[in-house]
């Protein structure tokens, strides 16, 4: 059972995910508007926030954006539009993932309850379960696994936890090529069933931050066909 924050201002999609929750088990707080969804949030973690995009007053990209500034709870968007940009920017501010509107309450179910999983495998100092005690060194980037901190050439960076997370991943095979697959199934679980773009979105934000010119990476490379690489050096 989980504590779910729904911020939806469909009537009826409000009311029948609402019920679906509740028939899974879980408990519920379900509200039409951005500014009600963030006060409920600061009044009960929730232990995963579904969040419409195109909510009045407060929207969905700001309401991601504020819960990023103190929380890593898993945040699904749901999402009328199917465009790149508004995708992009949804997890650009924080989203672990989206599904677009219609969707199946299958996909949803089970989307769902992979982020919940995910969200609960993370220890209390950041970090997820079997992920490998100590620091790990890479191309000028350092990081301590269980202090949940990211050096670069000596900078402290802050990476919300998906990207700590792909960033661990991929330094822990650091000169290996892996799969979409292989990230999308360890950074997002095995049961992972959306796109990839939600992964390309995560490794252009980390280039961003650890690239000295991320429209030409040097640490974070893409092996065309296959995957990502993060280079020893």
């Amino acid at each position: 059972m989980a504590m779910v924050l729904l911020v939806e201002d469909d009537d009826t999609l409000r009311e029948t995910l609402s019920y679906l929750l509740r028939r899974e088990g879980h408990d519920i707080m379900a509200f039409p508007d951005g500014q009600a969804g963030l006060e409920a949030f600061a009044g009960q973690a929730p232990d995963i926030i579904l969040l419409d995009l195109m909510i009045p007053g407060v929207d969905g990209i700001e309401v991601c954006r504020r819960v990023r500034q103190t929380s890593s709870v898993p945040i699904i968007i749901l999402t009328a539009k199917n465009t790149e940009a508004d995708v992009v920017l949804g997890l650009e501010m924080g989203a672990d993932d989206y599904i677009t509107k219609p969707f199946s309450t299958p996909e949803l179910l089970a989307r769902i309850r992979s982020a919940i999983r995910r969200g609960r495998a993370v220890n209390g100092d950041g970090s997820a379960d079997g992920s490998g005690d100590g620091v790990l060194t890479a191309a000028g980037i350092t990081m301590d696994v269980e202090r949940h901190r990211v050096t670069v050439d000596g900078h402290e960076l802050t990476l919300p936890l998906k990207e700590f997370d792909l960033l661990e991943m991929l330094m822990a095979n650091a000169g290996r090529v892996l799969t979409r697959r292989q990230l999308l199934n360890n950074v997002w679980g095995s049961d992972y069933i959306g796109d990839t773009k939600t992964l390309d979105v995560h490794v252009r934000r980390l280039r961003a931050k650890i690239e000295q010119r991320p429209a030409q990476p040097t640490r974070l490379v893409t092996v065309r066909g296959l995957g990502y690489r993060l280079n020893e050096a």
